[in-house]
């Protein structure tokens, strides 16, 4: 008869999988997270200890299924992949270098009953434990349940640092800041149609591997963390946020907590090869989403590269005194920016 298989023994194959990752990282990596994990899965609590002068930013996000990933469109890998990646985006947006990661799962119990149905798990943490080490994230722990449904619901925590007084913020702008973004635009819901179009054409399962995450940027977004630090070492950003629920929205994040308004210029948008031969290339830039990318502002006289870390650097706008936000089409002509990115509860959004 078989072992039965509780929380406890899930417990242990989580363990052991980042065991396994530690010995594949390497020791340069293995003593990086020396320094700020004391003491990690396997207590009541996790102990860190944050670098001396420095501040902790701590971020939480849930990802549902049915909301977030379906798990006939997702491969196990991008999910598990996507759940890191919400977190340390947000922390990339305020400059921070990742501590640590929490992360608390409620699963179908159907998804954990036998050894056959739990490879969907093991790939799930391979695709988190695969950007946990190319970031140097460590799971320090989080809890796990059943699920009283048949959806499964990640909640991932990270922590992060930087120095004190001096992480990035949505409220630091200026008027007269020109307003600049990372990589491009579109990618990810241009994917998600593609995805989406291709399921209904198919009476099989979409996902029975992993896909090569580097052309991907719905599956496999890469989350800006070295332009975030970047940005704040070399004190080039006055106001930072990441562009997870689309452009237009996110804008209006930033123009609020800084009371300000902003004019952006549609031909200077970096459009996603993905996106670029879609119906509306522009509307994916703008309101598509689960881009991942970083929105700044700078002084418009700073001297801002072309690319930082590898990242394409686009200036698309400025900010204004004027408390509303207004799209320059290619003809010059002018029109309100409707926030049309994703706003949950807002069934208009």
């Amino acid at each position: 008869m078989a072992k039965p298989f509780g929380e406890l023994a899930l417990i242990d194959e989580i363990r052991a999988a980042q065991a396994s990752g530690m010995r594949r990282a390497g020791k340069r990596t293995r003593a990086k997270r020396a320094s700020s994990l004391v003491l990690g899965i396997g207590d009541d609590c996790a102990i860190l200890r944050p670098p001396r002068g420095y501040e902790v930013l701590v971020t939480t996000d849930f990802s549902l299924e049915g909301r977030h990933f379906l798990r006939n469109l997702h491969p196990p890998e991008s999910i598990g992949h996507r759940v890191l990646a919400r977190g340390l985006s947000d922390l990339a947006a305020m400059g921070a270098k990742p501590l640590a990661a929490f992360l608390s799962l409620a699963l179908p119990g159907d998804l954990v009953a036998d050894r056959k149905d739990r490879a969907w798990l093991a790939r799930f943490f391979a695709g988190f434990n695969d950007l946990a080490r190319a970031h140097s994230v460590p799971l320090a722990g989080g809890d796990s349940s059943e699920s009283p449904s048949d959806h499964v619901l990640a909640d991932i925590v990270l922590l992060g640092s930087a120095p004190a007084g001096r992480a990035l913020r949505r409220s630091g702008a200026r008027a007269g800041d020109a307003i600049y973004v990372t990589g491009s635009l579109g990618g990810s819901a241009a994917e998600l149609t593609s995805l989406q179009q291709r399921a209904k054409l198919s009476t099989v399962r979409l996902v029975p591997r992993q896909i090569d995450p580097s052309p991907r940027p719905h599956l496999y977004p890469q989350p800006r963390l070295a332009v975030g630090q970047a940005l704040l070492r070399r004190r080039l950003a006055t106001a930072c946020i990441d562009l997870s629920d689309g452009l237009s929205t996110d804008l209006a994040h930033l123009c609020r907590e800084s009371h300000l308004g902003a004019e952006i210029h549609a031909e200077t948008l970096p459009i996603h090869p993905l996106a670029a031969p879609t119906q509306d290339p522009l509307a994916l830039a703008l309101n598509g989403g689960e881009d991942y990318e970083l929105l700044f502002s700078a002084p418009p006289a700073a001297r801002i590269p072309r690319a930082i870390a590898g990242v394409r650097i686009t200036r698309i706008g400025a900010l204004t005194r004027r408390k509303v936000i207004t799209l320059i089409d290619t003809h010059g002509q002018r029109k309100p920016l409707i926030a049309a990115g994703w706003e949950h509860f807002n069934r208009q959004g």
